[in-house]
């Protein structure tokens, strides 16, 4: 079972500057894919002879222009505009299926947020390792053992987050988590039908 463990980060200033600058290279690279997204299926209504777009093909093209005309996405870590796209990538196949609305363009100051792969980061005690910034200090450990999936970085209000996903069998967090009995429902709760009583 996926869980989720949300620790506050204790950045300084240089930090809090790479990870605004990282949410924004992630923000930069969905709006970009959302505007392309758009402009290749109107060319597509126009010409059937044309593929439809998709994540995939827009990965790669962004990844192929990404050096010449965005140089400055590579002073950030390398995941922040791939994960964006494959976001968008999700929101369009749910308002395909019907589950969302169509994915409209993220703004500065409300979706100042990046994802990394378990591959681009590490957790150690009260810290997390980001690629081209380093050790980050987190206000607490991570309380979840288990197959560490992914983190998402985002900034509410003036603090920055890490949501960090773990793989874990749920019978053994159950008994050895230090989390409140009442959060701790809640975060059971999560992919129930119904509510706890």
């Amino acid at each position: 079972m996926y869980l989720a463990h949300r620790i506050r980060l204790d950045p300084n200033n240089v930090q809090a500057t790479y990870l605004a600058r990282a949410a924004g290279t992630a923000r930069f690279a969905y709006n970009w894919a959302l505007a392309e997204w758009k402009r290749q299926y109107e060319a597509c209504k126009l010409d059937p002879a044309l593929p439809k777009p998709n994540e995939a093909a827009l990965r790669r093209q962004l990844n192929a222009i990404k050096r010449e005309m965005f140089p400055w996405m590579l002073e950030v870590t390398k995941n922040a505009p791939p994960m964006a796209i494959k976001q968008l990538g999700c929101g369009f196949k749910n308002f395909f299926e019907g589950r969302a609305g169509y994915p409209t363009f993220r703004r500065k100051g409300r979706d100042d947020r990046f994802t990394l792969t378990n591959d681009q980061f590490k957790v150690k005690d009260k810290r997390i390792h980001i690629p081209k910034l380093g050790w980050l200090r987190m206000c607490e450990s991570l309380r979840l053992t288990g197959h560490i999936v992914s983190a998402s970085i985002e900034r509410v209000a003036d603090r920055w987050y890490a949501s960090i996903v773990v793989d874990t069998e749920i019978s053994s967090q159950v008994h050895s988590t230090t989390l409140p009995p009442l959060r701790l429902r809640s975060i059971l709760a999560v992919g129930c039908k119904r509510p706890p009583l």
